[in-house]
């Protein structure tokens, strides 16, 4: 998912007038089609960065949202590793492709509908991927592999001329510039989930979200504050025309609203006045949260990378010595008290779980060192702005951060931004001062070029949505990932990206510090057995149910 996937939290919060909440704890009332039934409110940390499925690309929007658009390929409704296996969603099966893995051949499921009872058409499916260059979306950088689709996004053509699709037939045909083995992976993402043409083409429908293709449909949005998602009427459409994979909902309705305080929703949970929290509970709640709440709560794991950026492209950062120098100035260790046990230290780009990890710490903490290798290389420039965001941990992340950089001789501006706007802003390459901050990346798809493509390669520098936050673009390591996506993962290629994250650790343009273990806590009535956490997209909301 492109700029940096946050973690969601998810409790239960029903507003009233003005601006005060109810507490709640799931109504059991009698469900439409698909089982269960019954509504349940629950309140995200942050609101999703956008409510549109070409441009959301964070843990709250995904989480959300995944439940609404359903691509022609999907993740399989399953638990760990079986969930990261691509299957039929709108498409009647996976793709043919050709024997030098340059065309790819679906065709869309007959008599679908969406949710405001328009036609499903093989055109939508080219009209969604337009949406992503049009808007300059951080998941454009994965569809820039189809043939035409440069040429359209520099205006230079109409349409995508590597997309043909008939919409009497449902045949959909894609070609690609060159074999891409992450291809499939990339057809599974909410990027390219059909759209209809009454879509706005060149900017977001957050307050006005394109009709839905899935389980859910949103009816109600007032951004940032809440949202309602119900029952899609027409996802009998999909469903009869054979979608097995894609699971339908098990509840009537879901509330969503921002609710920042995390002790106030574990306290919530704890009375059954919350029905799920997604965030991991405060540091100083987690302790009582596993010893009175176990039978309600677990631990999850996350593939992920919790990271500091530095912009390679203007000073000091644009000094390989100084970007070293920090690395060896940070110690993950007291990021790792500062996560209070939710985090493991690391100091690299892929992660533990991801094809390609191999353990590699260029930079022991060593903080002489970094003091000595920052005299010689003695930067002009000692003025640094600090980003943030305003969720804990991540706040006092980045004022650790901060602090060492005082200790190095820096003088600094911390800016901590609201965590409903963080990466939109510091995605923007016209805000003044983006030298370096914190981030963090949770997997698209579990492939290791997902850490690589969107995040480092230098077509993934864009003049909003940007999701390579260092600037960094060095072309003979761009040419490696673009070669080792067009081939399928084995061995040989994971070692080659094992070498690949030791590379751009020498260049240093991050500061990896940690890998986040997420967990769910549930209220007495939810059927935590039940409740399908996806590596990639979290709980699938489809699976909540009451007991």
């Amino acid at each position: 998912m492109y700029t940096l996937r946050k973690v969601v939290a998810i409790a239960c919060i029903t507003p009233l007038a003005g601006f005060g909440v109810a507490a709640c704890g799931g109504d059991k009332g009698a469900g439409g089609g698909g089982g269960g039934g019954g509504d349940i409110n629950v309140a995200l940390t942050s609101f999703p960065d956008y409510v549109d499925p070409q441009l959301s690309y964070t843990v709250e929007g995904w989480e959300v949202l995944w439940n609404v658009y359903t691509p022609l390929l999907t993740y399989k409704h399953a638990k760990g590793k079986e969930g990261t296996q691509v299957v039929p969603g709108l498409a009647e099966k996976m793709p043919d492709i050709s024997p030098d893995g340059k065309t790819y051949k679906l065709k869309l499921r007959p008599n679908m509908k969406y949710s405001d009872g328009t036609s499903i058409k093989a055109s939508d499916f080219t009209y969604g991927i337009q949406r992503l260059f049009k808007a300059d979306s951080g998941g454009s950088v994965f569809f820039d592999v189809i043939v035409g689709a440069k040429d359209y996004a520099d205006g230079k053509a109409n349409t995508i001329s590597g997309i043909k699709t008939d919409d009497n037939t449902g045949d959909i045909t894609i070609e690609l510039t060159e074999a891409n083995g992450t291809f499939e992976n990339v057809l599974g993402l909410m990027f390219a989930a059909p759209v209809p043409p009454s879509t706005p083409l060149d900017k977001d429908a957050t307050n006005s979200p394109p009709p839905s293709s899935g389980p859910f449909m949103i009816s109600k949005v007032d951004a940032p504050r809440t949202m309602t998602l119900e029952r899609n009427p027409n996802f009998k459409t999909v469903k009869d025309a054979g979608a097995d994979e894609v699971a339908g909902a098990n509840v009537d309705k879901i509330t969503v609203t921002e609710n920042k305080n995390n002790s106030a929703q574990v306290t919530d949970i704890e009375q059954n006045k919350v029905d799920f929290m997604a965030d991991p509970p405060a540091s100083d709640r987690l302790q009582e949260v596993k010893t009175r709440y176990g039978s309600r709560f677990r631990m999850e794991q996350s593939i992920n990378t919790y990271y500091f950026w530095m912009n390679t492209q203007t000073a000091p950062f644009n000094d390989i010595k100084v970007r070293q120098a920090i690395n060896y100035a940070v110690d993950p260790e007291a990021l790792e008290r500062i996560y209070s046990g939710g985090l493991a230290a690391t100091h690299q780009i892929l992660p533990e779980g991801i094809p390609g990890h191999k353990p590699l710490n260029l930079y022991p903490h060593n903080l002489a060192k970094a003091k000595e290798m920052l005299k010689e290389a003695n930067p002009s420039d000692m003025d640094i702005t600090v980003w943030t965001d305003t969720e804990s941990p991540n706040n006092e992340a980045g004022e650790y951060y901060e602090s060492v950089l005082k200790e190095l001789g820096f003088n600094t501006k911390l800016k901590i931004i609201n965590a409903d706007n963080y990466f939109t802003i510091i995605g923007n390459k016209t805000t003044p001062d983006l030298d370096t901050g914190w981030s963090d990346w949770y997997e698209d798809y579990p492939h290791p070029n997902d850490f690589f493509q969107p995040l480092l390669a230098g077509e993934s520098i864009l003049p909003t949505n940007n999701g390579n936050f260092a600037n960094i673009d060095e072309p003979k390591l761009n040419k490696e990932i673009a070669k080792l996506s067009e081939e399928q993962l084995g061995p040989e290629q994971e070692a080659a990206y094992a070498e690949l994250d030791k590379k751009y650790m020498e260049l240093a343009p991050w500061i990896p510090y940690g890998q986040r273990t997420l967990t769910t806590f549930v209220a007495s009535n939810i059927n935590l057995e039940n409740i399908i956490t996806n590596p990639t997209f979290f709980q699938y909301l489809t699976s909540f149910e009451f007991k």
